[in-house]
């Protein structure tokens, strides 16, 4: 089944490790075979990760994109996801944490990736709190 992309202008997205930047209009990709695709909204620079969730996010989008080196990402990520979870309390957010570390384990990067938008949604909405 092929996948359908909307793109705004300037768009920036990642195909199998190339950077590519949508043109000066909107515009539609569908593609036919099997790629790692991420969007721009989906990709974290190294430098936005800044809080616990971000750095378990971290390591599963680089298990994604670049799959020669995903022991030494799923190192990094078996260590903040251990850390995190040694402080939360949130029954719901340790159910998210462990469905997380499910989908890392057998292989489901992208999927744990958008489970692990919601441990960072939970977190920003505890840091808004935080003098």
């Amino acid at each position: 089944m092929a996948l359908k992309v909307s793109l705004k202008p300037g768009e920036k997205f990642v195909v199998n490790g190339a950077v590519i930047v949508n043109g000066d209009r909107r515009s539609v990709l569908i593609i036919q075979n099997t790629v790692t695709l991420l969007r721009e909204k989906d990709i974290l620079t190294e430098e936005e990760v800044t809080t616990p969730a971000r750095r378990i996010y971290f390591p599963i989008m680089l298990m994604y994109l670049d799959e020669e080196n995903i022991e030494t990402y799923k190192q990094e990520f078996l260590e903040k996801m251990t850390d995190f979870l040694a402080v939360i309390q949130d029954p719901e957010a340790i159910l998210q944490c462990v469905s997380v570390s499910n989908d890392v384990m057998n292989g489901n990067y992208y999927r744990a990736m958008n489970i692990c938008k919601k441990l960072i949604s939970f977190e920003e909405e505890r840091l808004e709190h935080v003098p």
